[in-house]
C-alpha cells in the first residue's frame, strides 16, 4: 500500500525554533514502523514558515509574500533537519522535494516529478514534500498543504491519504465551540451542507482548515483514494490505522478511480477559459461519452491556447467537463457553431476535427 501522509503547521510546531522535536520523532517513529510493515510512505509537511518565523524574530505569522518567502527559505532547512535527525534514528533515509502548482500544471514536469517520486521510494527513500514557498505567488501556489498533499496522491496513484490533524475528524459541528459536537466516522460524500460547517479559519502557523481538508478528500474519494482525517497530537493512530483499526473519519474511495491522466486533467492543470455549449453537445458528452465538436459550441469565456485546459458549460453555466483545448480561443470564436467540414475554410487550416477529444476530457460529476 501506498500512502500520502499530510502533516500541518499545528502539528510540527512549537518548542525550540518553533518546532516540536518529540512531535517529529513520534511521526518519525511511525512512519518508519508503517514502512518496516511493507508499505511505501510520502510526507507532505508544513513546518517551514513556522520555523523560519523564530529565526528571523516574527511573532505572528506574514501576509507580505516577499516576507513570507523569505521566512520560508530560513525555515526550510531547519524543518528537513528535524526530520532527517529524527528518521536516522530509526535507520531511514529522507529526501526533501519543493513543488509549486505551476510546476504540476506542465504534464512534462507533472511526470518527471512522479518519476522522481517513484525512484526516491524504490529505492527505500521517505520523500518529504513542501510547497517551494520561496518562489510561490499568489498565482502559482497550492493555497495550503492539504491540496497539495491530494496533488500528491494522484501523482503518485496513491491507495490512501492521511491528514494528521489538530483535531480528531470531521465533527458534526466545529469541536472547540460547540462541546456537544460528535464525529461523523465515515463519509460516503461530501455534500454542500458540509461544507458550509466545516471551518474555514486557519491559525497563526497554518493557512488551511477543515473545509480545506474537505474540499481536498472530495478530489480524492473522486480519483479513487481513501482518506482518513485524524488526531495528529496523538501518538500510535497511524500504525493503528494501517493494520486496520478505524481513527477519526474516513471518506470512503469513489468506485471508479480516474486514470493518471485523467487525475491530472480534472485537479492538476489549471483552467485558462470556458466554452459554452448546446444541449446537442452536452447530450453527447455526458451520456454519449463523445468529443466535443464546433458546431455544439455557441459561445467562449476568457483567452486560452492550444494546449491549454478549458471548462464545457451548459446553457446555465454549469461545469460539465474539463479537457485540453486543440485550438485556441481565437480560433475557436471562428468556427463555434460550424461543421467539421467548414473549419479550413475558417481558419485556413485543420488540426483536429475535435476542439477537445473525448481522451483529453474528464466528465464532472
Amino acid at each position: 500500500m501506498r500512502l500520502i501522509v499530510k502533516i500541518g503547521s499545528n502539528i510540527v510546531a512549537g518548542g525550540e525554533d518553533s518546532l516540536n522535536a518529540r512531535r517529529i520523532r513520534s511521526i518519525a517513529r511511525a512512519v518508519s514502523a508503517v514502512g518496516d510493515m511493507g508499505h511505501e510512505v510520502v510526507l507532505v509537511s508544513s513546518g517551514a514558515i513556522a520555523a523560519g518565523m523564530k529565526k528571523m524574530g516574527l511573532k505572528r505569522r506574514p501576509k507580505d509574500i516577499m516576507l513570507k518567502q523569505a521566512v520560508a527559505a530560513a525555515g526550510q532547512p531547519a524543518l528537513m533537519w528535524m526530520y532527517e535527525k529524527h528518521f536516522k534514528t530509526f535507520k531511514k533515509k529522507v529526501a526533501q522535494v519543493l513543488l509549486t502548482r505551476d510546476g504540476l500544471s506542465d504534464r512534462k514536469m507533472y511526470i518527471n516529478s512522479k518519476n522522481t517520486l517513484s525512484t526516491l521510494l524504490e529505492h527505500g527513500l521517505v520523500p518529504i514534500l513542501n510547497e517551494n514557498d520561496t518562489v510561490a505567488t499568489d498565482e502559482i501556489r497550492f493555497g495550503d498543504n492539504d491540496q497539495l498533499a491530494f496533488l500528491v496522491a494522484a501523482l503518485t496513484e496513491a491507495d490512501r491519504l492521511v491528514i494528521l490533524s489538530d483535531v480528531a475528524g470531521f465533527y458534526t459541528q466545529d469541536p472547540k465551540k460547540h462541546k456537544k459536537a460528535s464525529i461523523i466516522r465515515t463519509v460516503t460524500k461530501i455534500t454542500d451542507e458540509m461544507k458550509k460547517k466545516a471551518s474555514a479559519s486557519g491559525s497563526e502557523y497554518g493557512t488551511g482548515g477543515m473545509y480545506s481538508k474537505l474540499l481536498a478528500a472530495e478530489k480524492a474519494m473522486n480519483s479513487g483514494i481513501t482518506v482518513n482525517i485524524i488526531n495528529g497530537h496523538k501518538p500510535g493512530l497511524l500504525v493503528s490505522l494501517v493494520k486496520g483499526s478505524r481513527h477519526g473519519t474516513e471518506f470512503t474511495a469513489a468506485a471508479d478511480r480516474l486514470a493518471a491522466r485523467k487525475s491530472w486533467i480534472a485537479f492538476g492543470i489549471r483552467m485558462k477559459g470556458s466554452v459554452k455549449l448546446d444541449g446537442g453537445a452536452v447530450k453527447a458528452i455526458v451520456e454519449r461519452g463523445k468529443s466535443l465538436l464546433p458546431s455544439g459550441i455557441v459561445a467562449v469565456e476568457g483567452t486560452f491556447n492550444i494546449g491549454d485546459a478549458v471548462y464545457c458549460l451548459d446553457a446555465n453555466g454549469q461545469r460539465i467537463a474539463k479537457g485540453i483545448t486543440n485550438y485556441s480561443s481565437e480560433d475557436v470564436l471562428k468556427i463555434m457553431g460550424k461543421k467539421t467540414s467548414e473549419m479550413q475554410g475558417a481558419l485556413g487550416y485543420r488540426y483536429s476535427d475535435e476542439v477537445v477529444h473525448r481522451d483529453n476530457m474528464v466528465i464532472l460529476k
